[in-house]
């Protein structure tokens, strides 16, 4: 019963809770989320304002059917249950992309109470390239760079631009059964990447991007000028072809891409740290148990870059900081405007 109350709540519930709570406490604001490995991710964008006046509650958007997921969060804009005390926060999926051109797109970019993350997911912050490095070093312990992410998802996001907005034109114009993200996640998985060879695996996505660009041509023939101008619209949003990675879908980037390359790097650092060991001049006693310590404090790297933080300094994510800030001081301000007075000679509401 508790649940099914806490489920059933809005925003003017919220509010009028705070109220009788006192002008002195902290105000409450829910943020509903989509999962579970949301909470955590919005726990660390809403932190930092949190205060004396006001704190935040991280939640699903539901605890009695278990729902899950962006259209649920949604679904409490749809009912006009979120407002100045609660807001929902998502992934921009392509919705930050399409810019209205769906009904999905128009709620989250409407709305002053719905927040998203610009990049496709949660996941493309956690892969943020210039953190992957501190997240090879938490997993395996060893901080010899071997690798340069930033380098490579620069090269991999310039291969991949092209055809990137091919995807996004396929989903703005309802095209997207003809060409969806599944078939563009197949053409730029990165397969048979090598540490010691990663330009094969980059010269292999351009030869693909290339051929599935030229069957779009051929099945599309008068899209050219269409092409053009979404290619310009697209980088004004800030996606650029060095930042592709960023845009692309979240458990594709993170599952087929980013983690298949992290283990390959992190399997090699982690031998060289046991060759360390292993060749020292310490006694086989000492190393079998300097071995056997260094295996116990390695970390699984999907665990690791889940909680990768390295994205904090990212322009997208101070971007949606600044969003937050931009909301919290109009709610200020409004709080602090007196109720507007009816004007000399203008009608009185009748008794």
């Amino acid at each position: 019963m508790a649940n099914r109350l806490r489920d059933n709540i809005n925003s003017r519930y919220i509010e009028a809770a705070n109220a009788l709570r006192g002008k002195t406490a902290r105000r409450r604001i829910v943020a509903y989320v989509e999962s579970y490995d949301d909470v955590y991710f919005w726990r660390t964008v809403l932190s930092r304002f949190e205060d004396d006046r006001r704190y935040f509650e991280v939640m699903l958007p539901s605890k009695t059917d278990l729902t899950r997921g962006k259209k649920s969060v949604l679904m409490n804009f749809v009912q006009d249950r979120i407002g100045p005390d609660m807001i929902a926060c998502v992934d921009a999926d392509y919705d930050y992309l399409l810019q209205g051109a769906t009904a999905q797109s128009r709620r989250v970019l409407q709305s002053p109470y719905v927040f998203h993350t610009y990049v496709y997911a949660i996941e493309n912050f956690q892969c943020y390239a210039p953190s992957l490095h501190d997240v090879c070093v938490a997993v395996t312990l060893n901080d010899h760079r071997i690798f340069d992410f930033r380098e490579y998802f620069r090269l991999y996001s310039e291969a991949c631009f092209p055809l990137f907005v091919w995807s996004v034109w396929a989903y703005r114009t309802g095209n997207h059964g003809r060409f969806s993200l599944t078939d563009f996640n197949r053409v730029t998985d990165p397969g048979g990447f090598t540490v010691q060879e990663p330009e094969r695996s980059l010269v292999n996505i351009r030869r693909k991007v290339q051929n599935k660009i030229r069957d779009l041509q051929r099945l599309f023939p008068d899209n050219r000028d269409a092409y053009l101008q979404l290619k310009d619209q697209i980088r004004q949003l800030g996606v650029t072809p060095q930042t592709t990675y960023l845009y692309m879908q979240g458990h594709h980037l993170f599952d087929t891409v980013v983690a298949p390359i992290l283990n390959k790097v992190c399997r090699q650092l982690q031998q060289e740290r046991q060759q360390e060991i292993y060749h020292s001049e310490a006694h086989r006693t000492q190393k079998r148990n300097e071995l056997s310590c260094y295996e116990n404090s390695r970390q699984d790297i999907k665990t690791m870059l889940k909680k990768n933080t390295g994205y904090q300094q990212s322009d997208r994510f101070l971007q949606l900081q600044a969003d937050i800030q931009r909301f919290l001081d109009s709610q200020q301000l409004s709080a602090l405007q007196p109720a507007a007075q009816p004007s000399v000679g203008s009608p009185q509401p009748c008794a």
